[in-house]
């Protein structure tokens, strides 16, 4: 009796073509075209009281590919799951083996970096297990997406137009730039002044610049009338240097921009 053949699912059909010309006849390879379940979209599909549990249903459309991966894993010997080497791909696999019912003595995870027939054959031949921390991952993010916009999209529909969409990014984005603004209109202006002096030695070469800092202790210019009553009460005076101060100073470059 002749061995069965081995099931390959990837996510392109082109994909498809190629790899099932690498691995030969005892492989069957099949394309997913995507997410084959998904959130149901007239519902929330999440439950905020338990643990935010999901509730995936069969992507609409693609019954017809659905039952053909369910007959081809059926009869196949081994069915490797072969989507894409992301968090994305992850998920898909891990949909695959929920949506056809595999066990995990079936169900086999491969990855492919480069089309070639080296990596593919090697890749079919050292399988894993589905990673369910990049799985956990994309779930993560696509609940977010769920309970943040399937509330706040239905607001801007009313409020701004028509089919619009708000999720993780865009709201917590919409969120910084009005909070910034707000401190932008909020800020009250303050009018500062500082007052510089070129300063020359007695018979000798050489000058510096020095600055305003006050009489006992630091004084904040905050008028041009403070500055012309200085002015006018060191005008045709020197100038006497009566304290010289050495130290270091460790400066830092500015740290990288950093998003929320």
């Amino acid at each position: 009796m002749a061995n069965k053949p081995n099931l390959v699912i990837v996510e392109s059909p082109s994909k498809a073509k190629t790899i099932g010309k690498y691995l030969g006849p005892d492989y069957v390879v099949k394309a997913s075209m995507g997410h084959l379940r998904d959130l149901p979209k007239s519902t929330m599909g999440v439950d905020l009281e338990h643990n935010f549990e999901p509730e995936y249903i069969p992507v609409p459309g693609k019954e017809k590919l659905i039952g053909e991966l369910r007959a081809a894993a059926q009869s196949a010997d081994t069915v490797y799951l072969a989507t894409d080497p992301d968090r994305e791909g992850e998920a898909i696999s891990w949909h695959l083996k929920e949506l056809l019912a595999l066990p995990d003595s079936k169900a086999q995870r491969v990855t492919f970096n480069e089309i070639t027939q080296k990596v593919v054959r090697e890749s079919i031949q050292n399988p894993r297990e589905i990673d369910y921390d990049l799985v956990d991952a994309q779930q993560a993010r696509r609940v977010l997406d769920r309970v943040v916009g399937y509330q706040l999209s239905p607001l801007l529909w009313r409020k701004v137009r028509k089919g619009l969409s708000a999720g993780r990014v865009q709201s917590v984005a919409t969120r910084l730039v009005v909070d910034r603004e707000n401190e932008i209109r909020a800020f009250e202006s303050k009018e500062y002044w500082t007052l510089d002096v070129k300063l020359s030695r007695m018979g000798k070469a050489g000058s510096f610049v020095a600055r305003y800092w006050g009489d006992t202790k630091k004084q904040e210019l905050e008028s041009e009338a403070q500055v012309d009553a200085i002015i006018a009460a060191i005008t045709g005076r020197e100038f006497t240097v009566t304290n010289v101060k050495k130290g270091e100073k460790k400066r830092s470059s500015a740290p990288p921009f950093t998003t929320s």
